[in-house]
């Protein structure tokens, strides 16, 4: 037996949404359906995709690496779809694009590799920056689009975006934590927490005032630039750690487990998106990547490591 692309998208939404309910009702299927595809994808692949625990699920290591393959799989479909008919592959010309340092490592891979097979003629000049200056950029047309944190854009009037990915902060522990125990923490109980700062353009400091306007006070263990360094950090015991669940992954690159955990408290929700000049005409080459940008992710948070 093989898998089939039912299967796929099946095994995608429940890893990406979070619950095997809501990935029902995503696709508008049964709950056993839902369920009964993943064992069958489980005992085709021969390894188990989630752990079953006392609080539900929890993607493997393995699900983790399957997952990858599974949107490349499904994305390569829909590129055939498209290019089916399509004179695509004829067009030339060139794109000017721009993208935040943290977003690039989270939203772009995925896009990027798409556009490129679909338009395999289009020249890519791409630039790396901060937002601030990305806007710049955009608004003196030296860049038909950008993909950034749209949440704190500094000139609304100015730039038109379509969001792409919504992230709620969530809470990341170490494996045996004392909060590790709660499906929810409130943030009174992070009072003398170290905590892992990421340092970086989009979210800088904004963890910290976050939990500072909710009356926890932690204490600043680290600060990097890194999220792999908080990911390694928060895995190996040396602090918490409060971020976009857009930036989770259960695994450190050292192969140590890291949980995560919602606050009681209401979040504010980051929102990354394409932008691109109000009023300006598009080139083709433009709006293709904005058409592609649309179907790169889901417009929702993923969950946390736990499913049921």
């Amino acid at each position: 037996m093989s898998f089939t692309l039912r299967q796929l998208r099946y095994f995608i939404a429940v890893a990406e949404g979070g619950t095997v309910s809501g990935a029902a009702q995503e696709l508008a299927v049964s709950q056993s359906a839902v369920t009964e595809s993943i064992k069958a994808l489980e005992l085709d692949l021969g390894v188990l995709l989630f752990e079953r625990r006392r609080r539900g699920l929890s993607v493997t290591y393995e699900g983790q690496q399957f997952h990858r393959h599974a949107r490349r799989i499904l994305s390569a479909v829909s590129d055939a779809r498209q290019s089916l008919g399509s004179d695509a592959a004829e067009q030339t010309g060139s794109l000017n694009f721009g993208v935040t340092t943290l977003v690039a490592g989270y939203v772009l891979s995925d896009l990027l590799e798409r556009y490129r097979r679909a338009h395999p003629e289009i020249a890519l000049r791409a630039i790396e920056d901060g937002g601030e200056y990305l806007e710049h950029l955009l608004i003196g047309g030296e860049l038909d689009v950008a993909i950034m944190d749209i949440s704190n854009r500094r000139d609304h009037g100015a730039l038109q975006v379509e969001v792409i990915e919504s992230s709620s902060y969530k809470l990341w522990l170490p494996i045996g934590h004392r909060l590790a125990e709660s499906e929810i923490v409130a943030a009174a109980e992070l009072d003398g927490e170290k905590l892992i700062a990421l340092s970086v353009d989009e979210i800088a400091d904004g963890p910290e005032r976050l939990l500072a306007a909710l009356g926890a006070r932690p204490e600043i263990a680290f600060r990097t630039r890194s999220v792999e360094a908080v990911r390694s950090l928060v895995a190996t015991g040396a602090g918490v750690a409060l971020l976009p669940d857009l930036f989770y992954r259960p695994w450190s690159l050292e192969g140590d487990r890291i949980e995560s955990r919602r606050l009681a408290e209401t979040l504010p929700v980051i929102q990354v998106g394409v932008a691109w000049r109000r009023g300006s005409a598009l080139p083709q080459a433009a709006q293709d990547f904005v058409a592609m940008a649309r179907f790169t992710r889901p417009q929702r948070s993923r969950a946390p490591g736990d499913i049921g």
